[in-house]
């Protein structure tokens, strides 16, 4: 049986197919171009290697070399009929696209750089400095209570206080907790008029109550009401961290590392230096930081301190009695030594007050650095031994409830009116 297979195509046949292929090429790039009697014509492109230049097979001028011209067109229809005026524009746009294009990948000159100036002298903030995503903290494992412990826990969660209970709050409060800006900027809004309650204009002091018509720019407000009992967290901060909703210069914060809430946002009960490490304590409810962190409460912080020195007798006697500081007197409520090896030496302090830096500066007034600074108690709280730095803790119902009755809080974390 004959078999027929393609045949190749014979090396003529090859090459004529690639001259008409290149001529059919050469004829769909045309360039219009002056001849030598100052005329425009147009003619195949010839794109010479290396040069990236394009010259007309008569020889012309190639288009682009020498002075580009002036925008206007007033050159290009020099010496010409007017009825090609139309086309030498196109060609003069082109002319000027090819002696002025830029190179791919490369932005223009900004003003303050063709000016001689920087960014910040022309007042242009600095763009902040881009980071990977912050990695969320761990969450500390605990073993479950006793049968009986999770169903008083599950009963406490599923809890709500009616609206008589609940009672009334002031607006701005009441908008803030509902996630509308924070107090200042919703008092800022009721002094402007933007707010009203029940169709009636808001004023600074006005209290609402579940079910009132609370609007803002005429738009109608969704509050959230603290029926329920708060959260609480205990986390171990690390040094490098900030505790601050915002940083410009990209650092990590605290509050990148907790969870997210979905109705609600974390209050931070005080803060931590930034190379300060341990217990820091969050939560839902901003009466119960404000009655940890409040001076007249005087709630006490523990801390434990390493310095590379060693204290007199004397001069421990001395913080607790009280020395002068930048900003007002200070002491410590107890001081003691814990030990050391080298020229490293452990103390532990307590105080009553959150002042910034107050720790380390109580050491430098003796000349005695802290090479380390970490808070291992607040009021109750205390920073267990098994939560490691980056981890956090959050405390059950249970748990909650006990620190609310040491605080004298009701059980949605609000104050008693007395």
């Amino acid at each position: 049986m004959k078999t027929t297979r393609a045949r190749r195509p014979q090396p003529a046949i090859r090459e004529q197919k690639s001259e008409e292929n290149l001529q059919a090429a050469t004829r769909a790039k045309r360039v219009r171009s002056k001849d030598a009697s100052d005329n425009w014509h147009s003619g195949p492109r010839d794109e010479t290697a290396g040069s990236g230049r394009t010259t007309a097979k008569t020889g012309a001028k190639p288009a682009g070399v020498g002075r580009a011209p002036k925008s206007g067109g007033s050159r290009i229809h020099a010496g010409m009929p007017a009825t090609d005026k139309p086309a030498a524009k196109a060609a003069g746009a082109r002319i000027r696209n090819a002696t002025t294009a830029r190179p791919a990948n490369t932005r223009p000159p900004t003003a303050a750089a063709a000016a001689g100036t920087t960014p910040e002298q022309e007042g242009i903030s600095k763009p902040r400095k881009p980071r990977g995503t912050v990695a969320k903290a761990k969450k500390l494992a605990v073993r479950h209570g006793s049968a009986k412990q999770v169903e008083q826990q599950k009963q406490l969660r599923a809890k709500r206080l009616t609206p008589d209970q609940v009672g009334e709050e002031r607006l701005q409060k009441a908008l803030a907790f509902s996630g509308w800006g924070s107090r200042r900027e919703a008092e800022t809004w009721v002094s402007e008029g933007r707010v009203s309650v029940n169709g009636k204009i808001a004023e600074l002091g006005t209290k609402v109550k579940q079910g009132d018509d609370v609007r803002v720019d005429g738009k109608r407000v969704s509050l959230r009401w603290p029926d329920r009992l708060p959260r609480i967290v205990m986390y171990h901060k690390q040094e490098g961290e900030l505790v601050t909703r915002d940083d410009p210069q990209g650092r990590v914060t605290v509050f990148e590392r907790l969870p997210k809430l979905a109705s609600s946002k974390w209050v931070a009960i005080g803060r931590l230096d930034f190379n300060t490490s341990g217990l820091l304590l969050f939560t839902t409810s901003g009466d119960l930081a404000n009655r940890m962190t409040h001076p007249s409460f005087e709630v006490e912080r523990e801390y434990a301190a390493r310095v590379m020195g060693e204290l007199t007798g004397e001069q421990m006697k001395t913080m607790t009695a009280g020395i002068e500081l930048d900003d007002g007197p200070a002491h410590f409520d107890h001081i003691s030594d814990s030990g050391g090896e080298g020229k490293n030496r452990w103390y532990r302090v307590v105080l009553k007050e959150g002042r910034n830096r107050e720790v380390r500066r109580m050491f430098e007034h003796f000349e005695i650095p802290v090479s380390r600074l970490m808070r291992v108690r607040f009021g109750m709280f205390v920073l267990p031994a098994r939560l490691k730095r980056g981890q956090f803790y959050e405390l059950n119902e249970t748990e909650v409830l006990t620190a609310l009755k040491w605080a004298d809080l009701r059980l949605n974390g609000v104050a008693k009116e007395f």
